[in-house]
């Protein structure tokens, strides 16, 4: 047997320090990954900006005859569940929205930060030859999303000594944060071979550790426990991907791993009583007081949930959700806090991700976690100009605007800004605007700040990611708004 040197006996089902799975904005050296394979090469940008058509693939598809793949028996889709709502038409971009530069991103980010199972048996050769245990013939081809260097508790999780290259001894772990933006990305980018590599580590992971929904964090394509609890936001996109495959495609077995995700939210990850999301499946995110991220809130997929689901009321989840979301914001200064109890008020969550002490609490700031909210209430209002959503995304905007002298160019932006200055002070240590906060905030102008949202999306496509072993959740986050702002994020034909 080839002896592991990763992985400790975990806390297996804990999750203990479950959170954002990034959001250090630390410089780091860029380094060379071994890990890539067939990376994707940046698109030459165009001088012209364009609200997009829909973009051919840049990625030779995986073949149907795929074990992975079934053939599709009908080339739409037919649902018997009613859509809440039909979409409209798209919101508006700005003006200099430009469809090359959001390919141009995912080109970046997937060369660095994606990786398959074929390059890892070299840069894991410890690993290797386990590989097979869990990904078997039904689930390979296989990729991953690579996290960022460890150097904390889970760095013993994470560590491989023998890696074949020194900068990836720390970067054995996957996080489910990052597959399911993978897939989404992925899906928009018409990368058909990326998607269906991100799918198969779910399927496999999920037999290997009997899961129905996709353990948190896992390691790189062995079969070791690191920590099975679920995480809703993930649980999301991962089902929300396999959806829009499915509308694309019409292809079953997408829709039918997608209703197992749907089916095991709803039982785990739904309050029963309030309606309002679970940050994860394990019983320290429920009881008497829960704790809630609104982060992890995605209108979009429950709109997709309720359109392919007639079992259960996801209608009133996505109320529920958005009516908390606005009773949290009114609450505050206009920002939202990290994290907030059942009363809408800020709270420090169960799990120690949101500091240890007075000194690193993020809790009660507009921080590592809610750095996600703009751009999932910005896809709903670009898709459904839902009038909840355009009230947030304008009261964010209004507050933004106010500090920074209506320039998303100022230095207001880099600043985490307290839900309630009672609570604790603003933080305003952070020297750079980084990418993906500057895109958050960016993403705020869709909804009625039409130079807000020119400008800042004129100078959100001078970013390019990082690509370093630190950068994983911001290059990430920066992609995901690249493709939204940019409008990569088109429904398919067939969905209703």
């Amino acid at each position: 047997m080839i002896f592991k040197k990763i992985l400790l006996p975990a806390f297996v089902g804990s999750a203990f320090f479950l959170g954002a799975c990034g959001g250090d904005d630390t410089p780091v050296s860029p380094e060379n990954n071994p890990a890539t394979s067939s990376a994707a090469q940046p698109f030459p940008l165009s001088s012209s900006s364009v609200i997009p058509l829909p973009m051919s693939s840049s990625v030779t598809p995986l073949p149907v005859s795929s074990s992975a793949v079934p053939v599709p028996t009908s080339s739409a889709p037919a649902s018997s569940a009613s859509p809440t709502p039909t979409p409209s038409n798209y919101a508006a971009l700005a003006s200099t929205a430009n469809a090359n530069y959001a390919v141009n991103h995912y080109a970046l980010w997937k060369s660095f930060h994606f990786t398959t199972e074929e390059a890892e048996m070299a840069v894991y050769p410890s690993l290797a030859g386990e590989f097979s245990i869990v990904f078997t013939p039904s689930y390979v081809p296989a990729g991953r999303v690579i996290w960022s260097n460890q150097s904390g508790y889970y760095k013993n999780f994470c560590t491989v000594e023998d890696a074949t290259v020194m900068t990836m001894k720390f970067r054995a772990c996957t996080v489910s944060e990052g597959i399911g933006y993978g897939m989404l990305l992925a899906y928009f980018n018409n990368d058909d071979d990326a998607f269906v590599r991100l799918w198969n580590y779910t399927r496999a992971m999920r037999e290997n550790h009997n899961r129905k929904l996709m353990p948190w964090i896992t390691p790189s394509f062995d079969w070791s426990p690191v920590d099975n609890s679920s995480a809703t936001d993930a649980d999301e996109d991962i089902a929300t991907a396999l959806i829009l495959m499915y509308y694309r495609t019409g292809i079953q077995v997408y829709l039918q791993d997608a209703l197992t995700f749907i089916n095991a939210i709803w039982d785990t990850e739904v309050n029963p009583t309030t309606k309002l999301l679970y940050s994860g499946d394990e019983d320290f995110w429920k009881g008497d007081k829960p704790v809630y991220n609104l982060s992890y809130f995605s209108p979009v997929a429950l709109r997709l949930f309720a359109a392919v689901d007639t079992q259960h009321d996801w209608k009133s989840v996505l109320d529920a959700m958005y009516a908390y979301m606005q009773l949290v914001q009114s609450k505050g200064t206009g920002v939202f806090p990290d994290w907030s109890d059942a009363t809408a008020t800020a709270a420090n969550p169960p799990n120690g991700a949101a500091g240890t002490n007075a000194n690193t609490y993020t809790w009660y700031t507009f921080n590592k976690e809610s750095v996600r909210i703009p751009w999932r209430i910005a896809w709903d209002y670009f898709w459904y100009q839902d009038t909840r959503a355009a009230a947030i995304l304008k009261q964010l905007n209004d507050f933004i605007k106010d500090k920074a002298k209506n320039d998303p160019n100022d230095m207001a932006l880099a600043v985490n800004y307290s839900w309630d200055l009672s609570l604790g002070k603003d933080y305003t240590k952070n020297t750079v605007v980084s990418s993906q906060w500057y895109a958050a905030w960016c993403a705020t102008g869709i909804a009625g700040n039409t130079a807000w949202f020119n400008t800042c999306t004129t100078g959100l496509n001078t970013r390019v990611p990082s690509n370093n072993g630190g950068s994983y959740f911001a290059d990430i986050l920066l992609t995901m708004y690249s493709g939204l702002l940019n409008g990569l994020f088109l429904r398919p034909a067939a969905m209703p």
